[in-house]
């Protein structure tokens, strides 16, 4: 989710814009976003909530319209590209704001927003609730709304066909035996590109004998491919059951192997694809929601945070979106608790961190990788 292009016009563009088309998130059902039938008050409602989003955001029908029942108005979501470009969107748009609240900001761009001010301090009571290794923002500016991980699949018939052992760890990437299997996306351009970078830089560092750069280096020399974007990299390059390509190892999401057998038809007794999990060697990504500073219906878009972090919007999350909740005490749908995997620690880099080096890593990046 990150672009290093701000295009200005967007601005005036989205300013005139009414509500996106909906996109789908990665191998997941898209938003739909309802008008509620009947003569409910929402629909005589004249407030109109507007929620700026990433474009991955999803939720089911029947959850927005029950918020829509209970404030008494309409919700109007306005996608904004990836999350690193509608952070920037709503920067330059800082004093004059596109939308009420925003949803979407992760941890890789927590500080960039929080640097920007253009959210409100708000503790919603429903931050209680809130698993606190989430609660990253001090100042209570942005609410933890869930979290997942990004981590490599791989493909088991291929795995299982050649006879070929698993890699144990990121170096084993770099092993003759993995020559040209692995696909990644660009850091970027691509919310697990940049993710999957971080772990690199959290596991192998700046500095010493072996670092980021000397795996990256070692990757390419390995036959590594660099897709644009996850769909690219999963639906057209990599070999598993929505892949049709020739590459068995990819950079997705530890809940994708749960996703092929939600979405198959007829469902499989066992997953396609699983994952290579080493320990402290997949990233936690957290998304955070907040009421943005000048709102016109700032109320109402701190009735929208609590929302979000209720149970009822909590628990939609798994099955729209493929993440997890941050709620403590959620009940996980079977396919996550069969299928889905959480990793034995995570890749960390403090938000900070994240934030002084992401220009200089993504440009030394594209110097190894990509020239």
């Amino acid at each position: 989710m990150v672009r290093n292009v701000l295009l200005l016009t967007s601005v005036a563009l989205l300013a005139l814009a009414s509500c996106v088309a909906p996109v789908s998130a990665p191998g997941i059902s898209p938003l739909v976003t309802p008008a509620p039938a009947g003569n409910t008050p929402a629909r005589q409602a004249t407030e109109v909530l507007t929620v700026m989003t990433h474009d991955s955001f999803s939720a089911s029908e029947s959850v927005i319209a029950a918020f829509q029942a209970k404030c008494g108005c309409q919700v109007r979501f306005l996608k904004s590209g990836d999350a690193g470009l509608a952070v920037n969107k709503a920067i330059l748009s800082k004093g004059n704001p596109l939308a009420d609240a925003f949803y979407g900001v992760d941890n890789t761009f927590l500080s960039r927003a929080l640097a920007g001010d253009i959210f409100e301090p708000y503790q919603s009571p429903a931050l209680a609730g809130i698993v606190d290794d989430l609660k990253l923002d001090p100042s209570m500016r942005l609410m933890p709304v869930d979290f997942g991980y990004v981590a490599l699949n791989y493909d088991k018939k291929y795995f299982a066909d050649k006879g070929l052992p698993l890699p144990q760890n990121l170096r084993d990437l770099t092993r003759p035996a993995y020559r040209n299997l692995l696909v990644v996306e660009n850091p970027a351009t691509s919310s697990p590109g940049l993710s999957f970078l971080l772990t690199t830089i959290s596991v192998f560092g700046e500095q010493g004998d072996y670092t980021y750069l000397d795996f990256w280096r070692d990757l390419r020399t390995n036959g590594v491919f660099v897709a644009d974007g996850w769909e690219d990299a999963y639906y057209t390059r990599f070999s598993g059951a929505s892949g049709k390509g020739d590459r068995p190892l990819v950079v997705s999401y530890a809940t994708s192997p749960a996703a092929e057998v939600y979405f198959a038809d007829p469902k499989p007794t066992e997953s396609p694809t699983g994952n290579v999990l080493p320990p402290s060697q997949t990233f936690r990504q957290v998304e955070f929601a907040g009421v943005l500073k000048g709102a016109a219906h700032p109320e109402l878009a701190r009735q929208w945070v609590d929302f979000l972090l209720g149970e009822t919007f909590q628990a939609d999350i798994p099955l729209q979106m493929w993440v997890y909740p941050a709620r403590a005490g959620i009940a996980l749908p079977d396919v996550f608790t069969k299928f889905a995997q959480v990793p034995t620690g995570s890749a960390t880099l403090a938000p900070e961190q994240i934030e002084s080096g992401r220009e200089r890593w993504l440009k030394a990046w594209t110097d190894v990788v990509l020239r």
